[in-house]
Order: structure tokens, then sequence, then C-alpha cells
């Protein structure tokens, strides 16, 4: 570890639990801190807190008191989904009390190779791809799929050695609350306007996002996508790291890019395109991050092969889930944004698409969508979002427009409607925080029922 005491006799407060929140407060109580956690579920509803307080953790639930704070606390470590004007939070910040998120308390026990890698869309994949072509090169190393995605690394922290590979999907809510966290590798795959719920502006979320680089050097990397001239702009000032662009439109002496049906880095043929198994020119994109991500690790190209042809996807992103009476249903439930659901309408091209849609309403309109729902066949929409969503489907000439209230009763209503040869698309363009605790019990639940038709 990077420094054992660095943490020992602290004062902290942690707020909010799920998977990071118990990492990083059975972590902190190992390190020798003082550990209070604070979350509004109720303790006769509360699992986690249960579990927190047989470990000896002091833990108070069901509200928050905001009268904790006269407790002299160091630092606050909070869930990082919990906006900024959370009366804890911004009590804590009024008061000077530095706010982190787990990831940055994680990062001072680390050891090994720190890779970073956000934005808006894509990075799932990315780090999935990037943690399976290093897996496939270095059998004998331990390479953990982390961050957003899969273990929270304060997870992992205590069990950290110099060997370890740690590929971490970063969110622009946990990247807001790092101070020191510096990944050797930090990629970003695009930025587009997302969660300006949360941020309040695009500039706020912007800001977020390069937060991933500014702790590095030039002794350290930023892979980023060159087909994007704003996120050229943006990375300039913004970062000392040594750049390394990929693209998919433009063959690139040094960085990731296609030539003759190859994806090349720095010159040299890596993988066939053709390896490709997953649909959609993004797959392309997220191949040439994860590429570069892996090459810069010193992965093998054999090792990346592998990787690459035994990919199919990851769960919730334009997954392929069955296929009923010659109709192919695809889960994309990961697609909380306008545009994850452009991206997988693109993918299925001179494909006919009956679309499933709706979901939380953030106060957007649905303008945006509208000339990518013009070549669909059918749309089926519900949730809080399904009138504004009617409003773009009419305005795009869409042939069928259906509107329900549930998803289960739109993924038959889908159904329904579709003939022989469609493409059965959930991709909703919304959170899913109106009907379902997450994108992935939403998509789970599309699974189901499709599993039942």
């Amino acid at each position: 570890m990077l420094n054992k005491k660095v943490f020992e006799h602290k004062r902290v407060l942690v707020i909010g639990l799920a998977k990071s929140g118990v990492a990083v407060a059975k972590l902190l109580l190992h390190q020798g801190a003082i550990v209070t956690v604070n979350d509004r579920i109720p303790l006769e509803e509360n699992p986690d807190a249960k579990s927190l307080i047989e470990e000896g953790i002091r833990v108070l639930a069901g509200s928050h008191p905001v009268d904790l704070l006269e407790e002299h606390f160091d630092f606050v470590v909070k869930n990082p989904g919990i906006p900024y004007h959370n009366c804890m939070v911004e009590a804590a910040i009024k008061k000077g009390i530095p706010v982190y998120t787990e990831v940055e308390i994680a990062y001072h026990l680390l050891e090994g190779l720190i890779i970073g890698i956000t934005g808006s869309n894509g990075k799932t994949t990315t780090t999935t791809l990037a943690s399976l072509m290093l897996k496939e090169s270095f059998p004998e190393r331990q390479v953990y799929a982390a961050g957003n995605i899969g273990i929270p690394l304060s997870q992992l922290a205590e069990s950290s050695t110099n060997e370890d590979i740690y590929v971490s999907e970063l969110s622009s809510f946990q990247l807001m609350g790092i101070d020191q966290f510096k990944p050797k590798i930090a990629c970003i795959v695009n930025i587009f306007s997302a969660h300006l719920d949360y941020h309040g502006t695009r500039e706020e979320y912007i800001k977020a996002k390069l937060q991933l680089t500014k702790n590095q050097t030039e002794e350290d990397y930023l892979v980023y996508n060159a087909d994007y001239p704003e996120l050229i702009t943006l990375i300039e000032g913004h970062t000392k790291a040594t750049l390394v662009q990929f693209s998919r439109k433009n063959v690139l002496e040094f960085g990731a890019s296609v030539k003759d049906n190859y994806i090349c880095f720095n010159g040299e043929k890596v993988i066939p395109v053709s390896t490709i198994q997953v649909p959609g020119t993004q797959n392309v994109e997220n191949v040439l991050a994860a590429v570069a991500i892996a090459k810069l690790a010193g992965a093998t190209n054999e090792g990346i092969e592998k990787a690459v042809q035994s990919f199919h996807g990851v769960k919730h992103r334009t997954q392929f889930v069955k296929e009923v009476n010659k109709r192919r249903f695809y889960n994309d439930s990961k697609a909380t944004n306008i545009i994850a659901t452009q991206t997988a309408l693109r993918s299925f091209t001179n494909q006919s698409v009956i679309l499933i849609a709706g979901g939380l309403d953030r106060g957007n309109g649905f303008d945006e969508l509208v000339p990518d729902l013009t070549s669909v066949s059918g749309i089926v929409l519900y949730g809080e979002t399904k009138e504004k969503l009617q409003e773009a489907a009419k305005l795009a000439g869409v042939p069928v427009v259906e509107v329900v209230n549930t998803l289960e009763e739109a993924t038959k209503k889908a159904y329904e409607i579709s003939k022989e040869d469609d493409i059965i698309l959930l991709s909703p363009a919304c959170a899913s925080w109106d009907q379902f605790k997450n994108f992935e019990i939403r998509g789970d639940e599309f699974i189901r029922v499709v599993e039942n038709l």
C-alpha cells in the first residue's frame, strides 16, 4: 500500500451506503480511522447499515442530522449519487470539511497499475474490453474491472499488490470527489451533455470529467477520441499528460486508428476489424480506445485479439437477449440519455426497429432525438416522459406510436406490433428512477418479460 497509516486516528463521516459506501467504511475502519456512517434509509430497512454495526461502526440511519457535523470530522466520504446540494454535504463544505468519494480514499492505499476511464457513452464497454485484453495478456496477474462497474476500488485496496491492474470506470459523480487521485493511464472516450440535473450546467459536467487528468504528469498517458474537435480543445491546457489519440475516421501515425480494415496502434497492425463481434460504429471506437489503453499497459496482440473475439457486449448495453418468432430483442437499458439511444439506433441502420423508450423526467425535451426516430418502424413509450417522447415521435412521423404505463406492458406491446425480422430495442433515453432503482433492474425486468413471451 502507498501509505498504510494515512487514515489512522482520522475522524471520518461516510454519507450514503450501497456497495461503495459499505466498502469504504470497512476499509477506513481497518486502517484505524474513527468512522461514523449516516444513511437516509431507516435502520429496519437497511441491511447494509446493520452489517456495519456488526463490524463495530457507529451508524445513524433514517435521516440526515446536520448537527452531527459539530463533531469535528477530518473529512467526509459521500456516495457518488448524493448531490452536492444535500443538506449534510452543503453543511460540510460550509464548515470547510473536505468532501471526497471513495475512489480518492482507495487511491492512497492501492498499489499496482491504475487505469481510469470516463466519458458520456461507451466507458463501460471500453473498461470491460480493456480489462479483458489485459487479462488475456497477463494471465499470471490480477486484473480488475472496477470503479463504477464491478468492484469498488476501496474493496480491493487492502489486498492490493504491485502486480495488480485496476481498470476503473469513473463517472463524473465520482470524479467530482477526488483530490490526489491519479491514474497512470487515463481515457476520455467522449464528452456530450449528460446528468445536467446533477451538475447544473454542461460546463460543470465537463469540468467534472476533466478531473480525471488534473493530477497527471508527462510520465502518465491520456487517451482521447480525436474525432471530437471539442474534446481536443477541452483537453488543451487541462493536462500535463502525454497525449495518445484514437480515431475511427482518420488514419493516425501515432495512436489507435483503422487502416486497411485493421485496428492499428502506432502504425502496427493489431487485429482485423472483422474480429469485432458487437454491432455499431460506436463499438469500433470503443475497441480503438481499449486497444490504445491495453497497448500502453503492455498487452500483447494475441491477448487483444482473443479478448475482442470473445466479447459479445456488456449486459444492458445493446445486449442481445433472445430471438422470439424471428424478432430479435436487444437490451440497452444503460441508455440513460438521448445520445446513448441515438447511438443504439444507429447500430441498426437499414433494419426495421421497434423502439421502447421512456423513464425519469429530468426536465429536458427530446427534439434532438427526432432525426433518429424517422427511420423507426414503431415506438412504445412508458414512464414519466411518455408524453414528451410521444410528441417527438409525432414530429418524426413514426408510423406506429403506442403509449402504456409500465415496461412490462411496453415490451408485450412492442412484440404485438412487430413483424418477422424486426429488431425490438429497449433504449429508454431516460434514467430509470421513476419506476426502477437503477438501470440494471430495469434491464433485468425487460429480460424477464422477453424470456416469458
